[in-house]
C-alpha cells in the first residue's frame, strides 16, 4: 500500500470514530490545505488533520494554530500508529 493511499485508509477510520459520535464529515479530497475533514457536531464543529505515524512538523503545527476559526471550532490532529486501533489525538491550541 503506498503512502497515499494509507492516509486516504486512516482519514476514513477517523471519519467513521467522529461519525459513530453523532458528527457528520465531509472530506476534504486534494485540497492541500491545513485540514483533512470537517466534522459538524450538534454543539461544535470540528477541523481535523490526520497524521500516519509521526505528528505534524512545528510549521505545519504552527499554520494549523493560526488558522482562524470561530469559539465553537475545535481544531485536532489524529494520529494512527502501526496496527493501532484507536489513534492518538492531540488538540492544536
Amino acid at each position: 500500500m503506498n503512502a497515499k493511499a494509507k492516509g486516504t485508509k486512516n482519514e476514513h477510520r477517523s471519519m467513521r470514530l467522529l461519525e459513530a459520535a453523532g458528527y457528520r464529515t465531509h472530506r476534504m479530497a486534494a485540497s492541500l490545505g491545513e485540514w483533512d475533514f470537517i466534522a459538524i457536531g450538534p454543539v461544535d464543529i470540528v477541523l481535523v488533520q490526520v497524521k500516519t505515524r509521526d505528528w505534524p512538523g512545528r510549521t505545519e503545527t504552527e499554520q494549523m494554530a493560526l488558522y482562524p476559526v470561530p469559539p465553537n471550532v475545535r481544531k485536532i490532529v489524529h494520529r494512527w500508529r502501526h496496527r493501532q486501533r484507536l489513534p492518538d489525538v492531540r488538540e492544536v491550541a
